[in-house]
């Protein structure tokens, strides 16, 4: 089997997402995905690793994640290069998988649960996806008009009680929200000043008092913070017992990360921003995480997301996937979670699934009762839905063999 055209696909109205599909002689058609800078992924697709990759035998995994993984610049980070390897790398046990007639949770070795826990992201139906993230909601501010029932980051600033309400009702053991972002976003990350520390926790005190500890709240920080400041904050934050701080500061500074983790009871969670398996190792050897995050489509795909797993698991440590991005990094991730023995929780955001995603793709993974299925189909057990390079507003560009 040889590969024979690279095809990106780019939408309009999700300019930060990158699909991909990897073309073989014997009509098998990988699947793949990344996000941010989606036309600079692409252009590395098409100009560098396309003419290593046209030509060779797509089952080849292990060969071809080492070669575009050793990447001259770039590595040891969630770079262009990075992404572009894991877009290919994903695509590529797509192909494996169908190629087997096995879903890539079997490929990979086999499931070690039929269900993973899911915890809800409390975004809007558009953040994360286009241009602007919209960050800057404030506790105390006029809400904006609600796009629907999921909006969920207008809730979980204006009305946290209601939503945390919500989400236990659809069996969802957990929630995560970034209330404390837009003040970072007022200088920097290098003050925040105690009326505003206390705005910020008045989603978490409405939380608590409507629920209870019936639901674990996660604390996204986003890496937004100073060293001191997020000291700070968690020293706040600390009685309404999060389930876990998220990146609370850059994740390139391994001795500040590990003095902050000293420093508070509050577990730490780190980080979707790595790639490649060097900077979780000096993380873990450092022990400056509680929990493993990763994710797939930055890290440098299903291989190396695996020995990111494993390692955890030898400083024993679990995994919690990153997605708040695109579906098919989603599907991908949930059967790597299914596979690996060490799966802690995966990120699931109902306002996407629930919406654009099924613009996208002919079959989703079913969130039930607070759980994850994973697809059972050959590969990743889904397909760009037949129509959706057809659109004339979808920018296709493809690399062949001549």
């Amino acid at each position: 089997m040889k590969i024979t055209a690279i095809e990106t696909i780019r939408l309009p109205e999700r300019p930060n997402l990158l699909l991909a599909q990897v073309h073989t002689d014997e009509g098998l058609i990988g699947l793949g995905e990344t996000s941010r800078g989606a036309q600079a992924v692409e252009a590395q697709l098409h100009e560098l690793v396309g003419p290593y990759l046209l030509g060779k035998n797509p089952l080849e995994i292990a060969k071809h994640s080492k070669q575009l993984m050793s990447t001259y610049l770039g590595f040891s980070a969630s770079s262009v290069e990075i992404r572009a390897a894991s877009v290919i790398d994903i695509a590529l046990w797509d192909i494996f998988g169908q190629a087997l007639n096995q879903p890539i949770h079997t490929a990979l070795g086999g499931m070690s649960r039929e269900r993973i826990r899911a915890y809800n992201t409390c975004a809007g139906y558009n953040y994360n996806t286009r241009n602007t993230a919209r960050r800057s909601m404030r506790v105390g501010d006029k809400a904006p008009a609600s796009e629907g029932p999921y909006d969920d980051q207008i809730a979980f600033v204006h009305h946290a009680g209601e939503l945390a309400q919500s989400l236990l009702e659809e069996g969802f053991s957990g929630m995560k929200i970034w209330p404390f972002d837009p003040y970072a976003e007022d200088n920097g990350g290098t003050f925040i000043s105690a009326r505003d520390l206390d705005l910020a926790l008045e989603p978490w005190r409405k939380i608590r008092d409507a629920v209870g500890d019936r639901i674990e709240i996660m604390a996204e920080f986003h890496s937004l913070w100073n060293l001191q400041q997020a000291k700070q904050i968690a020293k706040a934050l600390a009685p309404y017992r999060p389930y876990w701080s998220e990146d609370p500061i850059r994740m390139c500074d391994v001795d500040s990360l590990k003095e902050y983790a000293r420093s508070t009871s509050i577990p730490v969670c780190a980080s979707e921003t790595l790639g490649g398996l060097y900077p979780f190792r000096d993380m873990l050897a450092n022990q400056a995480a509680d929990i493993v995050m990763l994710d797939v489509g930055w890290c440098g795909g299903l291989t190396e997301a695996r020995k990111i797993a494993a390692l955890a698991e030898a400083w024993q440590r679990p995994v919690a996937p990153h997605d708040c991005n695109g579906p098919v990094v989603w599907v991908a991730s949930i059967h790597l979670m299914a596979h690996i023995p060490n799966a802690l929780i995966m990120e699931a955001v109902r306002a996407y699934y629930s919406t654009w995603y099924k613009d996208i793709l002919t079959d989703l993974p079913q969130v039930r009762d607070g759980y994850i299925h994973p697809l059972n189909g050959p590969g990743l057990g889904t397909r760009l839905l037949p129509d959706l390079k057809t659109r004339p507003d979808v920018q296709v560009r493809r690399s062949a063999l001549h």
